[in-house]
C-alpha cells in the first residue's frame, strides 16, 4: 500500500505555532521554527493555514507554499512550475550594480519569476525593463513581478524572444541560464529536482550549452559599455571565460565565497 499523504484536514490547529512547528519537524524540515513563523505570517485564516502546512509536509518546496520568495530585499511572487531564485544570485545583481551604476536598459534574460530584473529596477529607479523566458508559465510569472516597475516580459528562445530596437543599447544584461550538466541534474535536491522546470536546471552535456549560445550574441545588443552577467559554478568558470571572450566581450570572474556564487562578467569595451 503506497504511503498516505496529509491532507488540509490533518492539522486542525494549525493556527498554534507549536502544532505548525511539530508538524513540519515531523516532516524533516530542518528549519521548521523559522517556516513556521513564515506560513502564519502569511496566511490569512486558519483553513489557508492549515492547507499551507499540508503542502509543505507532502514536500512543496516552502516558497511555493508560501507563493513569495525574498529575493535582494524584495518579496518575489513565485508559482508552481516557476524556477524559484536563489539567495546566491543575489550577488549576480550586485556585480550587475557595480559594473553599472547608471544602466537606463536592463534585460533579464532566461528571466524565471523575474526577481533579477525586478531586482535591479527597485535599486536603479527608472529604467527601461526587459525580461524574456522560453517557458510560458515563467513569463507570467515575471510580468507580475516587473509590472509595477513598468517592465515588459516576453515569451521565446533567449534573444529571439526580445524586440529588435534593443538591440546595441542594453546596458546590463543579466541571463540567469541554466548550468547544471545533464548527468548531474538526477542529483539535484528533491525540491529543484520534483518542483522546477527542467529547462530552467539542465544546461547540456558539460552544463554550458545556454551560456555559450548566449556570450556568443550577447555583444551585438550590448551598448558600448555594457555588460553581460552569467552565474556559473567554480568549476565551469574557465570554460565560461574562454565562451566570454570568443563572444568578443573582455571577461572577468566576481566569486562569493560565503554564497558559494561565481558570475562571468563580459564587457563590450567602448
Amino acid at each position: 500500500m503506497p504511503p498516505l499523504t496529509p491532507s488540509a484536514s490533518s492539522f486542525p490547529s494549525a493556527a498554534s505555532r507549536d502544532a505548525v512547528v511539530e508538524a513540519l519537524r515531523a516532516a524533516g524540515c530542518v528549519f521548521a521554527e523559522d517556516e513556521a513563523e513564515l506560513i502564519l505570517a502569511t496566511a490569512r485564516t486558519p483553513g489557508e493555514r492549515a492547507t499551507m502546512v499540508a503542502r509543505r509536509v507532502q514536500g512543496l518546496p516552502l516558497e511555493l507554499v508560501l507563493g513569495w520568495a525574498e529575493f535582494h530585499g524584495l518579496r518575489v511572487t513565485v508559482a508552481p512550475g516557476v524556477f524559484v531564485p536563489r539567495r546566491r544570485t543575489e550577488f549576480l545583481v550586485d556585480q550587475a550594480l557595480a559594473h553599472a551604476p547608471h544602466a537606463s536598459v536592463v534585460v533579464d534574460l532566461c528571466c524565471g519569476s523575474g526577481a533579477v530584473g525586478a531586482a535591479l529596477a527597485a535599486s536603479l529607479g527608472p529604467v527601461h525593463l526587459h525580461a524574456a523566458d522560453i517557458d510560458p508559465a515563467a513569463v507570467r510569472c515575471a510580468r507580475a513581478n516587473i509590472a509595477a516597475r513598468g517592465g515588459h516580459a516576453h515569451e521565446g528562445d533567449l534573444f529571439d524572444a526580445l524586440p529588435g530596437r534593443l538591440r546595441g543599447r542594453v546596458d546590463i544584461l543579466a541571463a540567469n541560464v541554466p548550468y547544471v550538466p545533464t548527468g548531474e541534474v538526477p542529483l539535484l535536491p528533491v525540491e529543484a529536482r520534483d518542483h522546477e522546470p527542467l529547462t530552467a536546471l539542465d544546461g547540456g552535456g558539460d552544463g554550458l550549452d545556454v551560456l555559450r549560445r548566449v556570450a556568443a550574441e550577447a555583444r551585438s545588443w550590448l551598448a558600448p559599455g555594457g555588460v553581460l552577467l552569467v552565474e556559473t559554478s567554480e568549476r565551469q568558470a574557465p570554460d565560461a571565460l574562454e565562451a566570454f571572450t570568443r563572444g568578443g566581450l573582455t571577461a572577468e570572474l566576481a566569486a562569493d565565497d560565503e554564497l558559494y556564487a561565481h558570475v562571468v562578467i563580459g564587457t563590450r569595451v567602448r
